[in-house]
This record gives C-alpha cells, sequence and structure tokens, in this order.
C-alpha cells in the first residue's frame, strides 16, 4: 500500500468538502445550518493541514509519524453543536435545506468509510491516523445525519408535504 497516494489522495478530497461547506453556507436558509457549515468548513481546514503535515513528513522522512496529531478536544464542534437543542422553528426553517443537509451527511460518510479502508490495510503509525481521521469525520457524519433526520421529521409532519 503506498501511503503517500492515499494521503494525497485525501487531502484532494478534504479540500473538495471544504469547499462545499463554504459553499453551500452561503446557500443554507438557517443560521443555525449556516454556522454548522462554516464550522466545518475551518474543521476540514484542520484535516488539510493534518493530512499535508503527514505527507511533509513522508517526503522528509519516509513514514509519517504520530507527532502533532492533535487531540480530539481541538475538534470539538460536532461535541457542541449536536448538543444545540433545535426548536420547532429552526427545523421549520431547515426543510428547503434538506438535500444540502443529506449531502453532507453523504460526504462525512464517504469521508469515514475511505479512512477506515484505507487503516485496515496500514500498519504502525500510519494506521493510527487513518483511524483518527475516520473518527473525526464519523463525528461529523452523525452530526449532519440527526440535523438531516430532524428536518425531515419536520418535514414530513407538515401538512400537504410541507
Amino acid at each position: 500500500m503506498d501511503i503517500l497516494k492515499i494521503y494525497k489522495y485525501a487531502l484532494q478530497r478534504e479540500i473538495e468538502g471544504k469547499r462545499f461547506f463554504e459553499q453551500n453556507a452561503e446557500r443554507m436558509s438557517h443560521g443555525a445550518a449556516t454556522g454548522a457549515f462554516k464550522n466545518l468548513a475551518a474543521e476540514e481546514q484542520k484535516h488539510i493541514d493534518f493530512i499535508q503535515s503527514k505527507i511533509d513528513q513522508i517526503e522528509k522522512k519516509g513514514s509519517p509519524s504520530l507527532e502533532n496529531v492533535p487531540e480530539d478536544e481541538e475538534f470539538f464542534f460536532s461535541q457542541r453543536a449536536a448538543s444545540e437543542i433545535l426548536d420547532r422553528t429552526v427545523l421549520e426553517s431547515m426543510v428547503p435545506d434538506l438535500p444540502v443537509l443529506r449531502m453532507a451527511y453523504l460526504i462525512e460518510r464517504d469521508f469515514a468509510e475511505f479512512y477506515e479502508k484505507a487503516a485496515a490495510k496500514a500498519e504502525g503509525d500510519a494506521k493510527q491516523v487513518l483511524e483518527k481521521l475516520a473518527n473525526w469525520e464519523r463525528d461529523h457524519e452523525s452530526l449532519f445525519k440527526k440535523y438531516h433526520d430532524m428536518a425531515f421529521e419536520e418535514y414530513a409532519g407538515m401538512p400537504w408535504g410541507g
């Protein structure tokens, strides 16, 4: 397995994900969703910087190390956002954003699956780095699934389907 190719592919995907969240933050109809997307774009930048540091390590030393691996607490956005209670007004206003919320969920799920599959084939520090990335993406996936499902429930209960 060529870990450098894995990281370079991951870097491109994270850049695409960041771009998606930045562009759609401007299109979201509700402030909570807009804020979530802007915060997630900032987190994706942290992932980009982290992956780039691993690429730099490989190119200099031949392998990535666990140095400079952020603690999970540094990626606290998901826990904070998930703990916020979305009231009926917020959910109703997020209904038009259902397709974007669904796409955000799928992007994060895809990232997590990619990292998990790569980690299953990796060894040592590279495996641990990929597992860490997978865990961060699973947190994001869970958050957007929650947002989507709550807004969808609201939509499904509206008269005439919205």
